[in-house]
């Protein structure tokens, strides 16, 4: 996959636990539990930017362009 997904790796340096940052941006754990293994096909921007506030990191933080040639 050409985006990676870093969230686990905030939620690490924020000290949070994913179901509390589930209940934070107000998804549930199972579409917060898809966002961070890579799997979601789409991320609202209100839901990026729920995230970011909760995590106080910028969205580059949490998205990685990989080129995977």
């Amino acid at each position: 996959m050409a985006i990676k997904i870093n969230l686990d790796l905030m939620l690490i340096k924020r000290q949070m636990k994913s179901n509390e940052l589930a209940r934070l941006v107000g998804i549930t754990e199972q579409n917060l539990s898809i966002l961070k293994r890579g799997k979601a096909k789409a991320i609202r921007v209100s839901t990026l930017e729920a995230i970011c506030r909760h995590l106080q990191c910028q969205p580059g933080d949490i998205l990685e362009y990989t080129d995977d040639d």
